[in-house]
């Protein structure tokens, strides 16, 4: 079974920075396409950034120049450094990864359990 678990959520001020962390367990045969989404209170879920398994990185025009998106194929995680960040920032984060699991033909969409961003004074 395929899992995405996310770690680095917390409290943070304005202006601070904070990294989060996913990486994927369980059977995969490979790793497509990974991202971050985040949803706010009263807010649809929207994306943040994202990151091929080759190519260029795409993120949200809010984010552009503060957030940046990379991965570690070699440990299927992905990570998310987030700075000079603002209490509009603060929502639930999730993982997302295309993932086709070991003994399987079909890519899944895959979430995490999301990790709380809380920009407060």
């Amino acid at each position: 079974q395929v899992q995405l678990v996310e770690s680095g959520g917390g409290l943070v001020q304005p202006g601070g920075s904070l990294r989060l962390s996913c990486a994927a367990s369980g059977s995969i045969f490979s790793i497509y396409a990974m991202g971050w989404y985040r949803q706010a209170p009263g807010k649809q879920r929207e994306l943040v950034a994202g990151i091929p398994s080759g190519g260029v990185t795409n993120y949200g025009d809010s984010v552009k120049g503060r957030f940046t998106i990379s991965r570690d194929n070699a440990k299927n995680t992905v990570y998310h450094e987030m700075n000079t960040l603002k209490p509009e920032n603060t929502a639930v984060y999730y993982c997302q990864a295309d993932i086709i699991p070991s003994g399987s033909r079909l890519r899944n969409a895959y979430w995490g359990q999301g990790t709380q961003v809380a920009v407060s004074s």
